[in-house]
């Protein structure tokens, strides 16, 4: 087992603010002094863009072996069983607002998506593509939904809540995220 005196040297990319990921300028979850986002919808959207940048962000620069560590024992998440997990998420929201038959699920039984996650690169590119289109699936069906109240699926959930929903669910993760990167390579930021 790691010892605390294990652990790598915290650094971080940014120069203007040491607590920061990237700097300002840098940071594609920035809208680099526009006006802020417009209405309800818009608002949620937006969030949820930036906790998916957020993920993506702190798997970046990584290999298929420091992606699949699971870097926080005994835990068994590690940053690709994040990417698998949401990307299984993201096609269990797709059942929530249909009325059609079920999606089966992508990697199988329960936690699967993490006990999946090794270290090989086809893996790895799998698992990103995966998410890629789920996200873009889920989000081209919401999209027929613009009405935040309407009630959609065989579970009459609010379009609202499912918005929330998802983005409570990827900022929980990009918490882990966090932690697991932080113990891969000692970056920090958020």
């Amino acid at each position: 087992m790691r010892r605390m005196s294990d652990a790598p040297a915290r650094w971080t990319t940014a120069t203007v603010y040491p607590d920061m990921w990237a700097d300002p300028d840098d940071d594609p979850r920035n809208n680099n002094g526009g006006p802020g986002s417009e209405g309800e919808l818009a608002t949620l959207q937006d969030g949820l863009r930036d906790f998916r940048l957020t993920l993506l962000m702190k798997c970046e620069g990584l290999d298929a072996e420091q992606l699949a560590r699971r870097s926080v024992p005994p835990s068994t998440m590690s940053l690709l069983g994040l990417v698998r997990h949401l990307a299984e998420v993201e096609r269990d929201w797709r059942n929530w607002i249909s009325d059609g038959e079920r999606l089966p699920k992508l990697y199988g039984e329960k936690d699967a998506d993490f006990h999946g996650a090794v270290a090989e690169q086809a893996v790895v590119d799998a698992a990103f593509a995966d998410l890629e289109r789920e996200q873009a699936a889920l989000d081209a069906e919401l999209a027929e939904h613009p009405d935040l109240g309407a009630r959609v699926g065989r579970e009459k959930i609010a379009v609202r809540e499912l918005m929330v929903h998802r983005i409570d669910e990827y900022a929980r993760h990009c918490g882990h995220a966090d932690l697991l990167r932080e113990c891969v390579d000692g970056r920090v930021g958020q």
